[in-house]
């Protein structure tokens, strides 16, 4: 007997969720964004460790074999 009841209230919960739009402070959002993008700016993603080799001399060597794929 209480599926019913339990369905309706998922339904309304669902409704809610779907058409509900908060208020969206964008100076807020801007001022993140302003942020990450200064930290991304490094010149790798992953820092070369001591013991790994740089391979870097052969980047422009071969460039013109790799054809993205």
């Amino acid at each position: 007997m209480g599926r019913g009841r339990q369905k309706a209230k998922a339904t309304r919960q669902a409704r809610e969720m779907k058409y509900f739009s908060p208020e969206t402070d964008y100076t807020a959002l801007e001022k993140e964004l302003s942020k990450s993008t200064g930290s991304s700016n490094r010149s790798s993603a992953h820092p070369r460790r001591d013991d790994e080799e740089d391979y870097s001399q052969y980047a422009d060597k071969y460039s013109d074999d790799y054809d993205g794929r």
